[in-house]
């Protein structure tokens, strides 16, 4: 090679692990900022974009960062100034990244909204000499405005780069066995921990609004065959399928999980444990809106004893599974 050619690294793989995104902080500002990058996605809100950008600036935009960062306080890891989604999916890369040593792999994590953007990671990785990346998607169920997104982002990045690096995408992982047996343990674990028998355990997943399924999104079929393969397993106590954090006037994937844990005492269900399959990090929705809003909704509707089982992060049985998935695609 001619002594005057700059030097280019090359001869990498990348490996960029990417979850739904966080707000820097808990400031106002942030959580604005962050917010608005979310409900602009198209894959997210599917309405007239004119009239959904004015309701989103002029009505979302001005109050509800106020409830969002009061449900973040609630959460926020305040030692590292962060949040769990963030710590656990920065744990979770580290973790990766030690099963990969000495294979000339890097392993990275970025945020579909929020910093670390695709983005950023994606150039970053091109420049230490990534010429193949496998994405992975941290969601086991595949759906639009999720797993879809993610690679939108990805490949509007790619169309702004004069040298792609060959990209391969982890498909949704609803029905892997490793996935299955991580689930089934952590509930067996969190039992084991209980000194009361659950006498029904819920399985929230996040919502997506009813029409996305009617269009033929395939979300609803996953979530419900995550499940039946969860109850196949661990058969010992009844599994339902519920779902959360529906938003907007317009009707969701049912049943809500709100109003599922409000009526369970009232069917005589007033001893539950409570699971996130869908979530491979806890977070707002978990932490927040199921351990302590759920709990409290549930208690005070004549629920006596209420546990959650916290998501699979970055324990032993979920990086083995990570791991497992991207030497799938390495292949």
């Amino acid at each position: 090679m001619n002594k005057d050619h700059p030097k280019i690294n090359f001869g990498k793989t990348g490996i960029l692990l990417i979850n739904l995104g966080t707000p820097d902080s808990t400031n106002w500002w942030d959580i604005r900022r962050y917010l608005k990058e979310f409900l602009s996605d198209r894959r997210v809100i599917e309405v007239n974009p004119i009239i959904w950008q004015i309701i989103l600036n002029l009505f979302i935009l001005t109050f509800r960062p106020s409830k969002t960062a009061k449900a973040y306080k609630e959460i926020w890891m305040k030692d590292l100034n962060k949040s769990p989604l963030r710590f656990y999916t920065e744990m979770q890369s580290k973790k990766l990244s030690n099963k990969f040593q000495n294979e000339n792999i890097i392993v990275d994590f970025a945020m579909r909204y929020g910093n670390p953007s695709i983005k950023s990671k994606i150039n970053n990785m091109q420049k230490e000499g990534c010429e193949n990346l496998i994405i992975f998607p941290l969601y086991p169920q595949y759906a639009s405005p999720t797993s879809a997104t993610v690679c939108d982002e990805v490949f509007r990045t790619l169309m702004k780069m004069r040298w792609q690096p060959s990209i391969q995408i982890v498909p949704h992982y609803e029905s892997e066995p490793l996935y299955i047996d991580a689930i089934v343990n952590s509930i067996k674990k969190k039992i084991n921990e209980l000194d009361w028998e659950p006498e029904l355990i819920v399985a929230s997943y996040h919502g997506i609004p009813k029409k996305y399924f009617d269009k033929g999104d395939p979300y609803h079929c996953y979530c419900h065959k995550t499940t039946r393969l969860i109850n196949e397993k661990f058969n010992k106590i009844k599994i339902i399928t519920t779902f959360q954090s529906r938003f907007g006037p317009q009707e969701w994937l049912q049943p809500y999980t709100d109003k599922t844990l409000e009526n369970l005492p009232n069917e005589g269900k007033k001893n539950i444990l409570v699971l996130s399959p869908g979530f491979a990090s806890d977070c707002v929705e978990t932490l927040e809106e199921i351990s302590i809003q759920g709990k409290e909704s549930f208690e005070k509707s004549g629920g006596e004893k209420f546990a959650f089982v916290p998501c699979l992060n970055d324990n032993e049985d979920h990086i083995n599974l990570l791991e497992h998935l991207v030497r799938k695609n390495l292949k």
